[in-house]
């Protein structure tokens, strides 16, 4: 589990091709130094292991799924990723809840200036649409951000002059694909509900009525 906040940039040395699957090896910044074997990390914002370290130099291994499902099997040597380890209990949630599960990939469609800040436009999967909401959170490239607008397979926000010196968001350019997670709590939401819904009316244990006021009430919220 991790937070969306980026420890540190790193640069992949190179990606080695182990027919369906990959290894990257990456060279990050001092805060990596004392990486563990075996540990957790977020790369662009998809959970990998360490499977091989020494100092500021890592190797972690990428299966076939995640290359299908993620940007991480188009990155060449010199490329600039986003890296954070995982939480620990304890510490601060200062983004919010993020997974290193990424649904898909979406793409920059516009970026400008607003302020000081800058807002960015993304294209995403529309199946991605229920789980995206006004004010609600979003990891783009395992970057936690608030969305600011959203609409069927597109949203918006807002990048701070901080994040995009601190992470790889300030060298997007529009065309460019990124990692895209929607909140984890969202998914089981609408998970929860569809089955609902779903279910016979007459079972007794589960109601087909959605959420109204005499649902509320049957589980305690009224």
């Amino acid at each position: 589990m991790f937070t969306g906040l980026v420890e540190c940039r790193g640069t992949v040395l190179r990606l080695e091709r182990h027919g369906v699957d990959a290894r990257m090896i990456l060279r990050s910044e001092s805060v990596f130094s004392h990486t563990s074997l075996g540990e957790s990390v977020a790369v662009d914002g998809v959970c990998l292991t360490v499977v091989f370290f020494d100092g500021a130099v890592f190797a972690v291994d990428i299966s076939a799924e995640t290359l299908s499902k993620t940007t991480l099997g188009s990155k060449n040597p010199g490329a600039m990723v986003n890296l954070e380890r995982a939480l620990r209990l304890g510490d601060r949630l200062g983004g919010h809840l993020v997974q290193g599960h990424v649904d898909a990939v979406g793409t920059l469609s516009q970026k400008r200036m607003a302020g000081r800040s800058w807002r960015f436009y993304f294209t995403v999967p529309e199946e991605l649409s229920p789980f995206i909401v006004p004010k609600g959170s979003i990891a783009v490239n395992g970057v936690s951000l608030t969305v600011n607008g959203c609409a069927l397979g597109r949203f918006d926000v807002n990048v701070i002059p901080h994040t995009a010196e601190v992470t790889t968001l300030g060298m997007l350019s529009p065309g460019d694909p990124v990692n895209i997670e929607t909140d984890i709590i969202a998914k089981y939401v609408y998970n929860m509900l569809r089955a609902w819904k779903a279910a016979p009316s007459d079972n007794p244990k589960v109601r087909a009525a959605g959420v109204d006021e005499d649902f509320l009430k049957r589980h305690g919220f009224l």
